[in-house]
């Protein structure tokens, strides 16, 4: 990456640590479509999207509220509710489609061979357990294993994840711990079984910057070392710059650009990627005002027709009433846009 994108890259992370492509997808979605019909009408959450993430490889979903990234973290382990469902598209796991697997054979992934960090770590913490006994009984629902073990694990992970005194805080409740502490044994406990693939929404955002770096160093870590596949879903970009391999941009449900990611920070081509990428405050000379981009997302009630960034978009002409192709640029460049940027604009 260029030093112009400096403003980018994150200290939270080593660089010496990074992930490593390997042949063959963990995970790949096709086309995927999640809607929730409501009495107002359908929702498009999801509409769709296509990406695919190697083994050991860590790819950031990226996208400002309501693009539909969590959303796509929720689908890929079957937890919409209705009125929410998957209306379309395929989700293979190492080979094993999972749309439309029972309850049952779902239940035996989730947890165990995918692995789901939350925003909110109460979504993960049951506040009436301690803490040792929510990650014993996680362990032990996948494995069969002593409860002796089960515990030295549980140790173990809390202290990866940058917990002191880890036998004191398993015996410890959910409500005696910190915001960031209680996301930081959220992270653990996703890490106890060594998951194929783990799906992290914004897990650091109640972190401190210290311990940030170390959930970071430790997840590329973990990618190097175990060949676990990562999925980063954020909105911000120094993260990604510092973390990911790869990066998918999301829009109103759809990806709209995916390449390596320091191609795509150095060289967006769709005109939402390069908005994203100049407001950040490190592109701006001190003094200036932030470059911004105008207008709001359309409501996912009532997309409109075509490409749905066109009212946002200082590029958009009558061919962006139609709807966009994806076009490939080169073998790790794709881009969902009738106008985009040349490489060298920003």
């Amino acid at each position: 990456m260029n030093q112009d994108n400096s403003g980018l890259q994150t200290q939270a992370a080593d660089s010496s640590v990074t992930g490593v492509q390997h042949a063959g997808h963990t995970l790949a979605v096709e086309d995927l479509q999640t809607f929730f019909y409501t009495k107002a009408g359908v929702v498009k959450a999801v509409n769709g999207v296509s990406f695919s993430v190697s083994k050991g490889e860590v790819l950031g979903l990226v996208g400002e509220s309501g693009s539909g990234k969590s959303v796509t973290g929720f689908s890929i382990l079957g937890l919409v509710d209705p009125p929410g469902e998957i209306a379309g598209g395929s989700i293979r796991f190492q080979g094993r489609e999972l749309v439309g697997l029972d309850d049952i054979a779902m239940r035996e992934i989730r947890g165990s061979r995918i692995a789901m960090i939350f925003q909110d770590p109460m979504m993960t913490l049951n506040p009436v357990l301690r803490i040792d006994t929510q990650m014993i009984e996680a362990i032990q629902a996948h494995a069969r294993v002593s409860r002796a073990a089960a515990y030295a694990r549980a140790r173990e992970v809390l202290l990866k994840v940058g917990i002191a005194a880890p036998d004191e805080r398993l015996k410890s409740y959910p409500h005696q711990f910190s915001g960031g502490m209680r996301q930081r044994v959220a992270i653990a406990i996703a890490l106890l079984n060594e998951p194929d693939l783990i799906i992290a929404d914004e897990p650091t955002t109640a972190l401190d910057v210290t311990i940030q770096a170390q959930i970071l160093y430790e997840a590329q870590k973990l990618c190097r070392e175990t060949g676990t596949a990562l999925i980063w879903i954020t909105h911000d970009l120094t993260v990604v710059a510092g973390l990911a391999d790869r990066i998918c941009v999301m829009y109103a449900g759809r990806d709209v650009e995916q390449g390596d990611v320091d191609d795509v920070l150095d060289h967006p081509l769709h005109p939402y990627t390069y908005g994203l990428i100049g407001s950040v405050p490190s592109r701006n000379r001190r003094g200036k005002l932030l470059h911004q981009i105008p207008g709001m997302t359309p409501s996912l009630l009532n997309l409109p027709p075509g490409c749905a960034f066109r009212a946002r978009c200082d590029r958009q002409t009558d061919a962006c009433h139609r709807e966009p192709p994806v076009v490939e640029h080169g073998d790790t460049r794709r881009v969902r846009c009738f106008h985009p940027y040349p490489r060298d604009s920003l």
